[in-house]
C-alpha cells in the first residue's frame, strides 16, 4: 500500500470532515482533522483559541499540527479552511500528500453551516458576505494546490467520497 497521505481541503462546510471519515473507512486508513488535532493537543476548542489568542494565534497553532500530522504515512487529513492561506501551508500540504479541493458554493455553505455557531470567523453581522470574501481569497490557492477538484454542491457524502475514490489514482488506493 502506498503511504502517500491524501490531503482534503476547502472552505468550511464542504464537507472535509464527514468526507474524509467515510474514505478512511473504505481505504482502511486513519483519519486526522487538524481542527480536532489542534482542540485535543490544547484541551480547548477553537473559538476559545481565536478570543485568547487571535487568528494569528490560531494559525501558528494549525501550521504546528500541520506539520506534525504530514509526518505520519498513510492518513486522510481534513485541514482547516484557512490552513491555505500561509505559503509555508501550502508547500507542506503540496509535498506531503495527495491534495483533494472540495468546492463548494457559498450558497451550500450557508445551508451547512446555518446552525453552527462555533466558527470563529462566523461570528459576524453578514455571514454570507464573509464567506464570500473568504472563498473570493482562498479559492485561487485551493485550485493551485489541487490535485483533484471535486464539486460537492447537493451530492451525499458517501457517494461522493465513492466518487472520490474512484478518482484517485491507483498507487492511493
Amino acid at each position: 500500500m502506498n503511504n502517500r497521505n491524501i490531503i482534503l481541503i476547502g472552505p468550511m462546510g464542504s464537507g472535509k470532515s464527514t468526507i474524509g471519515h467515510i474514505m478512511a473507512k473504505k481505504l482502511n486508513r486513519e483519519f486526522q482533522d487538524s481542527d480536532h488535532y489542534i482542540e485535543h493537543k490544547t484541551g480547548v476548542d477553537i473559538p476559545r483559541i481565536f478570543d485568547v489568542e487571535g487568528e494569528c494565534g490560531f494559525r501558528d497553532r494549525e501550521t504546528q499540527a500541520l506539520q506534525e500530522l504530514l509526518q505520519l504515512n498513510n492518513q486522510i487529513i481534513a485541514t482547516g479552511g484557512g490552513s491555505v492561506i500561509r505559503e509555508e501551508n501550502q508547500m507542506l500540504l503540496k509535498s506531503n500528500g495527495f491534495v483533494i479541493f472540495l468546492d463548494t458554493s457559498v450558497n451550500q455553505q450557508m445551508h451547512r453551516l446555518r446552525r453552527d455557531n462555533k466558527r470563529p470567523l462566523l461570528q459576524t453581522d453578514n455571514p454570507r458576505q464573509r464567506l464570500e470574501s473568504l472563498l473570493e481569497i482562498r479559492r485561487p490557492i485551493y485550485l493551485d494546490l489541487a490535485d483533484l477538484i471535486v464539486k460537492t454542491d447537493r451530492r451525499l457524502a458517501r457517494k461522493l467520497a465513492n466518487d472520490i475514490i474512484t478518482q484517485l489514482p491507483e498507487s492511493l488506493n
